[in-house]
């Protein structure tokens, strides 16, 4: 891997003014007070940070040049700018312009975070409470955590409190609002936004039950800007996850949620799914993923009620569900029967392998018992000559004789029975690899795509659906197991997505291909699919949300044309409850339920509010189905930009009352994205860049294919 390039020394630079303070002023009395007057004569921040940089001899820190003459000699330049920070602690003006300093500064990730490291924070938070300072404080905050990292934003996170303080102090001030939630937007998410419990202390400072009627009321007011509502959306829906009983508690919040649904800006309406999606993560059920034979017998055996029967004979009874389970669970007793007589592992695997292919529940668990005369009681026959006893066991034996036949096609008969016995053991990751080795013998084997799909890596999981979906040969139950997988996981790879970037950018089109995609797969399930299969219900989840959040205000408000869907999602219930299954309130249940439930009447409530998300927004709710196909076509075959190693330069903005925009133009690191001045250009290449050797040795496994070292 080559090295980062070498950089010249760096001149030593020009001894910096001694730092004035009243105090200790002598024959310096006359600098300092000229500073003071000029300070005092500045009108707005903009002309005291000006002073203070002329005063202080800094480079001009909205360049690039600049920020590399920070760098270069950062220590000094910051000791001299605390000394005068320090002197003269008690005048809010020069302490505030000092501030203005480091938040341009604050455009730079590595001198953010120097920055970060010598108490910037600290320095900041005081000004908050001082009216003239207050203004200037806070966009320094909203400045830091907009260009800040996670370490930066967990510990402004901390001063939520204070914050929301500001706030209710200043309910008519909603400059201050804005900055305030800004500020607590990108901190809290950085703080508590993830699934790993976060500490203690973060929960604290969020506060949710105190936060979020207080965000929603400021949301509320006439006169509330644009970027306070989008940072306050984003707000309210951090805490859903970890604080979810607070949230749940307060209804606005959810008739909140559930109204953006129909705004006309897709990323309100992805964000507020999102939100309703996590409200339910901590209070939701698992999946069903068990079956019982006995009780699907019975439920056969009471026979059906007269309008599902209707439905199943419309779909062909035989194709149903729960015939084929039956009848495969039947045929599986038949041929263990058969291989007790004869012992040929060989047959056995064949029939098994057409089992397997046939339904999800066709290798049913069971075993070989006889009766001991002694007691009477059915007892596991260990007599029978066969190398297992119970039936699922089988299945690596029959996989063996099968390759030890050695027959031209039938090895991937052999893959496809190793990944279900791994299946069937809960051991994903390893008939991942025996699907995959399998691929790489037979690109045409779609079993080996949906196994693929079980895994926890999302994109790869998609591309094997979709893939899958294009062979040429497999069986109904392979096919509907590739739409569902590629409904569940385009569904929550576009919502992710959307949340995570803006429009224009690359994934965001991949997360609006994402989502339509679901859809599309979602409505092929429902139409094609038998009415009792399993997964019907949760792909109708997907469909009732998606279908809100892509049509967005397109859709009826009396939700008219999800009434196919929601009868089937009905029946569905109704076949899980005869199958003696009471339906999961699994996380997508809840939030489905939760949406259709108060959709009317949330809508009623705040669409006053949602039509002010939308004055900015330009045509927004209309979405290309051809351009999604064609960003989901080029993600499917990976073909995308390698960000960071272009020659143009990123503007960084970084802003402040007024003081001009500090729009810098800076690199971003080819690993972690952080833009900054000092980014150190690989030697091999001459274009990537990084923040330092750590950042290069984690991009290395992806940029050597492209590297010209």
């Amino acid at each position: 891997m080559p090295g980062p390039r070498g950089k010249a020394k760096a001149k030593k630079p020009k001894p910096r003014t001694k730092a004035l303070s009243p105090t200790n002023a002598t024959s310096e009395d006359s600098e300092f007070n000229e500073l003071i007057d000029d300070i005092d004569g500045a009108e707005g921040w903009n002309k005291i940070v000006n002073v203070l940089c002329e005063f202080l001899q800094l480079p001009d820190l909205s360049k690039r040049s600049g920020l590399k003459k920070i760098h270069a000699n950062f220590n000094e330049i910051y000791h001299n700018i605390d000394d005068v920070y320090v002197a003269n602690v008690t005048n809010e003006k020069i302490t505030g312009g000092i501030i203005g300093i480091y938040t341009k500064m604050c455009a730079d990730a590595i001198l953010r975070n120097k920055l970060f490291q010598k108490g910037l924070v600290s320095k900041i938070t005081p000004l908050i409470n001082i009216p003239s300072t207050r203004h200037l404080a806070l966009r320094a905050l909203t400045t830091v955590t907009h260009h800040g990292g996670v370490d930066v934003r967990k510990e402004i996170s901390l001063e939520s409190p204070t914050l929301l303080k500001i706030m209710r102090e200043n309910p008519d001030d909603l400059k201050v609002a804005e900055m305030a939630i800004t500020t607590m937007a990108h901190a809290i998410g950085a703080a508590i936004n993830q699934e790993d419990v976060p500490e203690p202390k973060y929960i604290k400072a969020t506060n949710a039950k105190t936060l979020i009627p207080v965000v929603i009321d400021f949301m509320s007011k006439p006169g509330a800007s644009i970027q306070l509502l989008h940072h306050g959306l984003e707000l309210i829906t951090h805490p859903v996850f970890h604080c979810w009983s607070d949230c749940k508690a307060y209804s606005p919040l959810q008739n909140l949620l559930v109204a953006c649904l129909r705004s006309t800006d897709l990323t309100v309406r992805v964000g507020a799914l999102g939100g309703l999606l996590r409200l339910e993560g901590l209070s939701a059920e698992e999946d069903q993923r068990l079956f019982d034979p006995q009780k699907l017998m019975a439920a056969i055996e009471r026979r059906f009620p007269h309008h599902l029967t209707d439905i199943m004979m419309d779909y062909g009874l035989m194709r149903c569900d729960t015939y084929l389970t039956l009848n495969s669970t039947a045929d599986n007793q038949k041929v263990m029967m058969k291989c007790a007589q004869d012992k040929d592992l060989y047959s056995l695997g064949l029939k098994l392998a057409e089992l397997i292919t046939r339904n999800e529940f066709s290798i049913a668990e069971g075993g070989f018992q006889t009766q001991d005369p002694r007691t009477g009681k059915m007892e596991l026959d260990r007599d029978l000559g066969l190398p297992f006893i119970m039936w699922s066991d089988a299945l690596p034996h029959c996989a063996s004789a099968i390759r030890a036949k050695g027959r031209p096609g039938e090895e991937d008969l052999a893959d496809m029975i190793t990944a279900k016995f791994f299946i069937i053991r809960s051991r994903i990751p390893d008939a991942i690899e025996v699907a995959k080795r399998g691929l790489q013998r037979n690109p045409k084997f779609a079993y080996f795509y949906y196994v693929i799909t079980l895994g926890k890596n999302l994109s790869e999981g998609l591309r094997s659906a979709k893939k899958g979906l294009k062979c040429s040969k497999m069986t109904p139950f392979v096919r509907f197991g590739l739409l569902h997988r590629a409904v569940e996981i385009a569904g929550n790879l576009g919502v992710c997505s959307i949340q995570e970037s803006r429009p224009g950018d690359r994934k965001y089109d991949e997360g609006v291909a994402f989502l339509m995609s679901a859809m599309e797969d979602a409505k092929t399930y429902a139409i094609e699919a038998p009415p009792d299969a399993r997964h019907m219900k949760n792909v109708l989840y997907w469909h009732i949300c998606l279908t809100l959040a892509i049509k967005g205000p397109e859709a009826p408000a009396d939700l008219q044309e999800l009434q196919v869907a929601l009868k089937k999602l009905g029946h569905a219930d109704e076949f899980s409850l005869l199958f003696g299954i009471n339906p999961p309130k699994t996380q997508l249940r809840l939030a489905q339920q939760n949406i259709v439930k108060r959709y009317p009447t949330a809508v009623k409530e705040w669409k006053d509010l949602v039509a002010r998300f939308d004055e900015e927004t330009m045509d927004e709710c209309g979405i290309s189905f051809g351009k999604a196909e064609d960003d989901l076509a080029a993600w499917l075959d990976e073909i995308h930009l390698d960000q960071g190693e272009e020659d143009d330069p990123h503007p960084q903005r970084c802003s402040h009352p007024r003081v001009s925009p500090n729009t810098v133009a800076l690199y971003r690191c080819s690993w972690c994205g952080n833009p900054s001045a000092a980014l150190r250009k690989c030697s091999g290449c001459d274009k990537a860049r990084y923040c330092d050797g750590g950042c290069q040795k984690s991009h290395w496994s992806e940029h050597k294919t492209t590297c010209k070292a």
